[in-house]
């Protein structure tokens, strides 16, 4: 059977790394992200099978473009991985409405519209596979990450919610939720703030985007068939359930 996945926000760090693996694993992939170039790098390590196009999750336009080139180049998407990420460091107090919003956009809204573009397909089939990237602060909060935390939250959510409707009609949808990875994304964020969540994690380090891909491509294969509406966690133990 042909596999299809669309991989967002797979210029760098996790995304990437999905996307290679995913390929690596058989996959024709399309590599998205808000910026081309970094999309084109991606495409261009993987090779063969595989098509980049930029485009802002959170603009109705481009996904449904995102979309069309992935069916133009390989036929029905069977497979995508909600990824693309945004992170803004600020206490609540010092956050203005348009740093919320655009966290809420590229998180939230983003989740929902690329699910939205792929979700018809799938039921028509009666097959596919989501998964969605949270993150562990989506579980329990960070500091001066509270617009972040609350995006996360809500992808958490929207991923059981939506399991429930479709999940009897072949489409599973699960949550990734990863503890601090080392990513151009949460490098960005403050020494103080790296040095803080280090010494807090029972495994005493950062995790790897090849360690949060493996999770992602066990969850997108046929081993995972009982798994609906989970979020797994590879977090450094930072959140144990």
């Amino acid at each position: 059977m042909t596999m299809t996945a669309i991989v967002t926000g797979a210029g760098s760090g996790i995304g990437q790394a999905i996307a290679l693996r995913l390929a690596a694993d058989g996959y024709n992939v399309l590599v998205n992200d808000f910026r081309i170039e970094a999309a084109k790098a991606t495409a261009d390590m993987i090779g063969s099978n595989t098509v980049a196009i930029g485009g802002d999750v959170a603009a109705e336009a481009d996904v449904k473009a995102m979309v069309a080139a992935a069916e133009a180049a390989f036929g029905p998407v069977t497979h995508l991985v909600n990824c693309a990420g945004h992170v803004h460091q600020g206490r609540f107090t010092d956050l203005t409405v348009d740093d919320f919003d655009r966290m809420i956009a590229v998180h939230l809204r983003g989740t929902f519209l690329c699910t939205q573009a792929v979700l018809k397909g799938m039921l028509s089939r009666k097959a596919g596979v989501i998964v969605n990237i949270a993150s562990q602060l989506g579980q329990i909060g960070g500091v001066e990450l509270v617009h972040y935390s609350a995006a996360k939250a809500g992808i958490i959510g929207m991923t059981k919610a939506l399991a429930r409707e479709v999940s009897a009609q072949g489409v599973r949808v699960n949550a990734v939720a990863p503890g601090p990875i080392n990513t151009p994304l949460v490098r960005s964020l403050s020494e103080d703030w790296q040095r803080a969540k280090a010494a807090e994690l029972p495994l005493g380090r950062f995790g790897e985007p090849q360690e949060v891909a493996d999770t992602v491509a066990f969850l997108c294969s046929p081993q995972a068939s009982l798994f609906v509406g989970q979020t797994l966690g590879p977090n450094s133990g930072d959140v144990m359930l």
